[in-house]
């Protein structure tokens, strides 16, 4: 990344089945985060889809990281297929887009930045959730 004095904006995207505890959100976050040599300070907000507003383990991460939580409809997360590392037919049949992790955080980057997205970090899986990390620079 090229270093324009601003932080990149890091946005992390979530996808997990009903009742995905925040303690394993959180292991694969810190887990990929590691990985990469990211800072959780430097995260700005977490996503994911709109099916998941009242999913009781995210919305306790984002206040055990006092992060805000932003959902995206399927419509919304639709066109970003094209993006995707992976697309699953699972993921479709059950919320109308091929991938929740990615396609939230690439939406939700670009809706902070107002400018074009990458991943960073494609979809990790773990236990009950998916993860993935995308960047404006």
């Amino acid at each position: 990344m090229t270093d324009t004095g601003t932080p990149p904006t890091l946005v992390v995207g979530l996808g997990c089945q009903r009742g995905c505890p925040a303690s394993t959100l959180r292991a694969l976050l810190d887990q990929a985060l590691q990985a990469h040599k990211i800072g959780l300070h430097q995260i700005k907000a977490l996503a994911s889809i709109d099916l998941k507003r009242d999913e009781p383990g995210l919305i306790e991460l984002a206040a055990q990281l006092a992060l805000p939580l932003m959902y995206f409809s399927s419509e919304q997360l639709k066109g970003y297929k094209p993006r995707l590392s992976h697309h699953s037919d699972i993921a479709f049949e059950r919320t109308g887009c091929y991938g929740v992790a990615e396609s939230a955080a690439l939406a939700l980057a670009e809706q902070l930045a107002q400018a074009p997205a990458k991943l960073l970090i494609s979809r990790q899986k773990y236990a009950q959730a998916t993860l993935a990390l995308a960047c404006v620079a």
